[in-house]
This record gives C-alpha cells, sequence and structure tokens, in this order.
C-alpha cells in the first residue's frame, strides 16, 4: 500500500474532499489525523476508519489560528509517532457582488482559505526541518485559483494565493527534503456546494461548464491529491494539477 504506516495529516478531514482524502489514505495504510473546526465531524470521520480497520485519530482544529495550529502538528506527531503528508483542504466561500463584498467577510475568507493554508504548512515544514525529515504537503487550491468567477471576489483571490504559497514554498523548502503541490478542482459535489446542484438549471449549467458533461465527486479528487502526495512522485513539487473535466481548457460554442 502507498502510504503503509505514514502519517497524514488532514485539514478540513471531517467533510467534503478532506474526509475523503482521510478515506482514501486509510485505505492504503496511512495513520490519518483528522483535523476540523467541528470537532464531532472529525470524530465521525475517524470512527469510520476504524470501523473498517483503519487507525485515524480526531482533533479540533482552528486553521486561522497559529496556536491551534501548532497544537495540532505536536499532537498528531506524538499521536502517530511521525510526520509525513499534510493535505491543506479546509475551505470555505462567499458568493456576493465585489461591489457589497463586506471587508469582514473578505477578511474570513482570506483567513480560512489563504492563511489557513499557510499556517499549518509553516508549522508542518518546520517540524520537519527540524527533525530533518522530508514530507509532502499538498494545497487545496481551485480553478478559480487560475480563473475568476463572478461574486467570488474573496474566494478566486484566496485560491490565487494558495497557488502563489504553493510554488513559493516549493522552491523554499525542496531543497529540504520537502515537495509542496496542488491541485485545482472544478465544482465538485460537496456540502458547501449541495445548494448548487438543487436547481436542475443551475446543475445543468455546472454540466456544460466542463468538458466531460458532468461535475466531480470528492472522492476523484482525493485521488489526484494522493498522487502528488505519494513518495513515487518525487520530482513533482510546485505543480498546479487541475482537476476540473476540461473546465480550463475552453468553451464550448
Amino acid at each position: 500500500m502507498r502510504f503503509q504506516d505514514q502519517a497524514v495529516l488532514v485539514t478540513g478531514g471531517g467533510s467534503g474532499i478532506g474526509q475523503q482524502v482521510c478515506f482514501a489514505a486509510a485505505r492504503e495504510g496511512a495513520r490519518v489525523a483528522v483535523g476540523d473546526l467541528d470537532l464531532e465531524r472529525a470524530e465521525a470521520t475517524a470512527a469510520t476508519i476504524r470501523g473498517t480497520g483503519g487507525e485515524a485519530h480526531a482533533f479540533r482544529l482552528d486553521v486561522t489560528d497559529p496556536a491551534s495550529v501548532t497544537a495540532f502538528v505536536a499532537a498528531a506527531e506524538t499521536t502517530l509517532g511521525r510526520l509525513d503528508v499534510l493535505v491543506n483542504s479546509a475551505g470555505i466561500r462567499e458568493i456576493v457582488s465585489v461591489l457589497d463584498l463586506s471587508l469582514e467577510e473578505w477578511q474570513r475568507v482570506i483567513g480560512v482559505n489563504l492563511t489557513g493554508t499557510f499556517l499549518p504548512s509553516q508549522a508542518f515544514a518546520r517540524r520537519l526541518v527540524a527533525l530533518d525529515r522530508p514530507g509532502r504537503i499538498v494545497n487545496l487550491a481551485s480553478t478559480l485559483g487560475i480563473s475568476a468567477a463572478p461574486n467570488r471576489a474573496a474566494y478566486t483571490a484566496s485560491k490565487h494565493g494558495v497557488v502563489g504559497i504553493t510554488k513559493e514554498m516549493a522552491l523554499e523548502l525542496g531543497d529540504r527534503g520537502i515537495r509542496v503541490n496542488a491541485v485545482a478542482p472544478g465544482v465538485v459535489r460537496t456540502p458547501m456546494t449541495e445548494r448548487y446542484f438543487q436547481d436542475p438549471v443551475q446543475a445543468q449549467v455546472i454540466r456544460d461548464i466542463h468538458a466531460v458533461g458532468r461535475w466531480a465527486e470528492p472522492a476523484e479528487v482525493a485521488h489526484a491529491i494522493l498522487f502528488l502526495a505519494e513518495e513515487a512522485n518525487g520530482f513533482v513539487t510546485g505543480a498546479i494539477l487541475t482537476v476540473d473535466g476540461g473546465w480550463t481548457i475552453g468553451k464550448k460554442m
């Protein structure tokens, strides 16, 4: 198994893509640290993994709080006995015109999506450097990290920032044995996006913007994340892997 006995830390592991990363990593033999602001959801994810014979531990994690992040990395190392992979999956979004976007909402989205990627990555990398150990970080960007869409100024800015910090950390940490990559999904059906799919017209629009004629499921993005995280891909760093069903390749006329 690709991650046998490796320690995989996941932020936002209580639902959506992060939860599927936890499940997929556990199936590949990983020992999983499930971090989430909602401890009950993290516990549910961990319990599901343990119920299938895997090892997982739940931790309450606020990715915008440096103390919480540091405590999460330390607790995961103590509990799992090592550090190998960090997946930054925690995220939120707004849907509001740039003209009406409040500073509070802007800061909230930037805080969770961008600062909430930087802080765990920094804490994880610092610990690996102190241990003189290699490791892998995979960030959750978005097609809106390489393009734009209406009414998502903060989300788009934050995901462009995730792309930037991915490249920067890959450049700075490569000679320390730490690889940093990101995935850029198209529309994925998760609890955060579920309302899109309740309207048949909107659901059809989502199908139409993807060349494959459908949206993604969280498990598909999780597979791409683990591809970037596995040791066999040791020469891949600073990459932004689009997992978008052809959204960004062009528009059907």
